[in-house]
């Protein structure tokens, strides 16, 4: 498996570990996956947009990946990653990137509505703001994680 994220937050840029925070408990959660099996490099590749820590905002808040980053390196890791089955994109950064323009929440329900359970998964990013997000979108929790976590047990039994 792999996943595409958006850049080493400042929890990650400390620790040296990328979800070493809420988001990445969360994210977690909505895969339904251990710990074990989400740092297990033989079974999950983390492959950010930004491959450094970006800075914090002057407001706070992480600054968003450096837009270099991506368009240069990822052809190159997925080069050597022949083996992929499964793609999550995680974010808006990641899901422009690699499905184009248009609004998160479009390409995440895309997905669900064309009953596709395939090889990329779009995903809102896990932070404490999706919240929201959520429950005005119950369809993500109600079909898109099932089917996903399904897939998921697939790739990991």
């Amino acid at each position: 498996m792999l996943l595409i994220g958006q850049a080493p937050g400042t929890k990650a840029h400390i620790s040296g570990r990328p979800f070493t925070d809420a988001s990445g408990d969360r994210l977690r959660a909505w895969l339904a996956i251990t710990p074990e099996i989400f740092y297990d490099p033989a079974k999950l590749c983390i492959l950010p947009m930004g491959l450094c820590y970006p800075g914090r905002l002057p407001k706070g808040g992480d600054c968003p990946p450096r837009p270099v980053c991506a368009p240069l390196w990822h052809r190159r890791f997925l080069a050597l990653l022949p083996q992929i089955e499964l793609v999550l994109l995680v974010g808006s950064y990641a899901i422009k990137h690699y499905l184009g323009p248009g609004l998160m929440t479009a390409h995440v329900r895309a997905g669900v509505q064309a009953g596709r359970v395939g090889k990329v998964w779009p995903l809102p990013h896990p932070s404490w703001r999706t919240g929201l997000w959520e429950r005005q979108n119950p369809w993500f929790t109600e079909i898109t994680l099932p089917a996903l976590r399904a897939e998921l047990r697939r790739l990991t039994a």
